[in-house]
């Protein structure tokens, strides 16, 4: 029972993740990725919005609950199943951290101009592009996540915990 509530949190954790990623994907990466830098006033001024509010506490709450899920579960036949996508989400972090980040920053962070740069509004739509490929690893991910609770705790593992 323990073993597959701490599953399902880490899972509803993920599953947050890559909800507001599709909310971002859906809602805001087409604004300001349409004609950069005349199109960021809504990363800009007073009244810009902060998405790191969400994704900066987000992350280590989500990799905390798979850690548990996967020492809760490493005696099982579930361990693989929790490792792939702990494994996964981890190197998509690093990548985010190295990558992502600094690049949207970058873009971002552009001084507002009422005329469109090309070459920032094609390097806007890489990110974007990228990002969607990182957004689908991440379901594969919850996919093996989610069927760990699918696949039955053998019953040898099942009396050590």
């Amino acid at each position: 029972m323990v073993r597959n509530f701490i599953i399902i949190l880490a899972s509803i954790s993920f599953i947050i993740v890559i909800g507001g990623a599709v909310y971002e994907h859906r809602a805001l990466v087409p604004v300001w990725s349409s004609a950069v830098p005349a199109s960021l006033t809504v990363f800009q001024g007073e009244y810009r919005l902060t998405p790191e509010k969400f994704w900066v506490p987000i992350h280590p709450v989500t990799v905390v609950l798979m850690i548990a899920a996967l020492v809760a579960n490493w005696a099982s036949d579930r361990r693989a199943l929790i490792l792939a996508p702990l494994v996964g989400y981890v190197v998509v972090l690093a990548i985010t951290f190295f990558y992502f980040v600094p690049e949207l920053m970058a873009i971002t962070q552009t001084p507002f101009s009422e005329t469109v740069d090309a070459a920032l509004t094609a390097r806007a739509s890489t990110w974007e592009t990228l990002s969607l490929v990182r957004l689908g690893s991440l379901i594969l991910m919850a996919i093996s996540l989610l069927s760990s609770l699918a696949t039955p705790i053998d019953s040898r593992s099942y009396r050590r915990f």
